[in-house]
């Protein structure tokens, strides 16, 4: 059962690991990544074995620039090293690191992440049991915690090219999600 997940990612995909990071939110998984963690005379590398440790999951950022960090290459040695479940998201150009040789990279460009999103969220979802999916309003910004959309109907939207539908709690108006993502669409 996959809870929490350690985000490895280069400071350079800063802005794809938040988009990562805020869409396993949406779906109950909490993220760790070490930029993140506060760290009170913690060390970058005591704040890495942590949130490695304590997670269930890694999920790797490889970008062009993911795939030639050194911290990257040792976060992936470190999860291989315990047995940490991975689950790479590489770019279409990037080349996998000989650990992960034997691994099936969700595969991107950065015009479609949130194609490969979908598809991680997908992933952990058929390992783990998640039921619910938290909705910040684009209206009222009230943050909602309602039952995750069945798998179902998850792909019927995508195949219908539809969105998913929900109502605001506090407003009760119609909000309509990306159903790759679960993100409120403007």
């Amino acid at each position: 059962m996959i809870s929490r997940v350690y985000l490895s990612h280069c400071e350079k995909d800063e802005e794809l690991a938040l988009e990562i990071s805020k869409s396993l939110w949406r779906v109950g998984l909490e993220c760790f990544a070490a930029m993140y963690i506060p760290s009170y005379g913690l060390t970058h590398a005591n704040k890495v074995t942590y949130g490695i440790r304590n997670s269930e999951c890694l999920v790797v950022l490889l970008s062009q620039d993911g795939q030639h960090s050194i911290i990257v290459g040792e976060e992936i040695g470190l999860a291989v090293g315990i047995g940490l479940l991975i689950i790479p998201l590489l770019e279409k150009s990037a080349i996998l690191p000989f650990l992960l040789e034997n691994s099936k990279p969700i595969s991107f460009t950065k015009g479609r992440f949130g194609d490969a999103i979908g598809i991680l969220i997908r992933t952990v979802r058929e390992l783990s049991k998640l039921e619910w999916l938290k909705i910040k309003c684009p209206e009222c910004c009230e943050e909602m915690t309602q039952y995750l959309t069945l798998q179902e109907e998850v792909d019927s939207a995508l195949e219908s090219g539809f969105c998913l539908q929900t109502i605001c709690t506090y407003y009760q108006t119609t909000i309509s999600l990306d159903p790759r993502i679960f993100a409120p669409l403007q």
